[in-house]
């Protein structure tokens, strides 16, 4: 078809159509001013200072949890995000109060690193049922494991091993 039948087809179409009458009584709405949104500068600033010293290197973005130490080669990071690693062992803390989630989680970190894992998930939950607060134990997880001497890198879960509700956790070898 040319610009031309394409034209007739659809004065074709269209005709015995009659706009429709406006109604002259709708007040004109009057957008809201959106709320100013953080810069990404201002979002790490915030975070580094909601986890203290910690989070030098850590970052959240849309739910996606970063973290690592200089240490770790950007090829090493890479496949870890994309989920290369053998998860050797995991950990789900659902549930737990934040006092056992941590105690647990310590122990979990110190035997698997022992034992010489390279590659753990730790299960901490979405969040979804923390109320207004937002999710407590995956910043509380995220902020521990950042601080301990045997976490190297971790960053959020691919979907099939848990999505935001998880995380792949880089240990470094045992001391010998």
């Amino acid at each position: 078809m040319n610009n031309k039948e394409d034209q007739q087809a659809f004065s074709k179409a269209m005709r015995g159509v009659k706009p429709i009458k406006q109604d002259k009584q709708i007040a004109e709405h009057t957008l809201p001013t959106p709320d100013a949104h953080f810069s990404r500068s201002a979002r790490k600033q915030l975070l580094k200072e909601s986890l203290g010293n910690s989070g030098e290197n850590m970052e959240q973005l849309a739910e996606e949890l970063i973290f690592r130490k200089p240490s770790v080669s950007d090829r090493t990071f890479r496949k870890l995000r994309r989920g290369s690693f053998s998860i050797e062992a995991d950990i789900d803390l659902h549930g737990l109060r934040t006092k056992d989630a941590k105690i647990s989680l310590k122990s979990f970190v110190a035997k698997s690193n022992k034992l010489g894992l390279r590659c753990v998930r730790v299960i901490h939950g979405k969040g979804l049922r923390s109320g207004p607060a937002g999710p407590i134990l995956k910043t509380k997880v995220t902020d521990w494991l950042a601080q301990w001497e045997e976490v190297l890198a971790l960053v959020s879960a691919r979907v099939h091993d848990g999505g935001a509700g998880a995380i792949y956790v880089l240990l470094r070898k045992p001391l010998k």
